[in-house]
This record gives structure tokens, sequence and C-alpha cells, in this order.
């Protein structure tokens, strides 16, 4: 039996300023895995004319977390930074380490479930009855179209034109087999 992996995406965020220079991110369900897929940073329209610097604090604090500058912001020359492709595992924390901001973080959060193949299965077979009800309740509102034994593979005869039902005397309906054929020869 093989897993596999359900991503669950959330977006996350945080402000970095001088009353708040610091936010972590971290999780404590060990259910599931947890990254942190940095987008952007870019700082607010009330930045002062001032280089912001962010930093990157991975790991624990106790188990030699190590600070990296990730983004250097200025609000006249780069006040926005693109940082797809960065993604993370908890715990991190964002560090304004110098600057008063505001410098926003915009990331997804993302949770990959394990399923194991039964799961997926019973999860496509869920599906499967879904779809399955579902033609069953269209058939169901679908109108129900009657035929009748003798009525079947009957062809309706076309009705007379009017000109033919009339009769004044001067032109008498034709009489025969039907109309268009030619007389056969030999016969008067």
């Amino acid at each position: 039996m093989s897993k596999t992996e359900k991503p669950l995406s959330t977006l996350w965020g945080c402000e970095l300023n001088e009353s708040n220079k610091e936010e972590s991110f971290k999780t404590d369900d060990t259910n599931h895995q947890h990254q942190l897929a940095l987008r952007t940073m870019c700082l607010g329209h009330t930045a002062k004319d001032e280089f912001n610097i962010v930093e990157l604090v991975t790991g624990e604090e106790n188990r030699g977390a190590k600070a990296v500058p990730i983004a250097t912001l200025h609000a006249k020359s780069m006040p926005t930074v693109n940082l797809s492709g960065l993604d993370l595992h908890p715990p991190v924390t964002f560090h304004l380490k110098h600057g008063s901001g505001p410098v926003y973080v915009g990331a997804e959060h993302v949770a990959l479930e394990d399923f194991s193949d039964d799961e997926e299965m019973d999860d496509d077979f869920d599906e499967d009855v879904e779809d399955v009800e579902e033609e069953e309740e269209d058939i169901e509102e679908s109108p129900v179209k009657k035929v009748t034994k003798n009525g079947a593979g009957k062809r309706k005869k076309p009705e007379k034109a009017e000109d033919e039902e009339t009769s004044d005397g001067e032109n008498p309906p034709k009489k025969g087999r039907g109309r268009g054929r030619k007389a056969q020869a030999g016969k008067v």
C-alpha cells in the first residue's frame, strides 16, 4: 500500500513595523507536513524614505537558529520583491532588522495530508457514486416518451390538399392508386 499526498493550501501573511519587528510561522500539527511558500514582500504606502531589511530566522533559537537577510526594500527604488520559489519548513521567523516598515509578507501555507491507496480509492468511489446519483436524477427528470405497440413504425398519411378535397365540378378529384404515377401500358 503506497501513500500519496493531498495539498491543502491557505494564504498566510504578516506585517512588520516599528512596534512589531518579528512574526513567526510555526505549527504544532505533527499529522501533516507543512510548508510556507513565500510569494512577495512589499512596503506599505506609509513607508519612510529609508532602507528596510528583513531577515529570515530558520530553526529554533535553542538549536542554533541562523538569521539570513532575504530582502532589502526602499520606497523609491525597490518597494516590492518577488520571492516565489522560496519554500520554507516551520518554524520560521521574519525579523525587521533595519527600518520602520511597514513591510508586508505574503505567503502560502501548504499542509500535505497523507493518504493511503485505500483511502484514495474510497474517495474515488464516493465521487463515482455521486456522479451516478446525479445521472440518475437527470434521467428521472427527463420526460418519458411512450411508444405504443400498434403505432410503432407506422407512417402518418399525408393530409390531402385543400383543392383536392373541395371539388366544384370543373376539376373533379383524380382517382387512381396514387399521385404522380404513370398509367400502365395496355390498360384503358
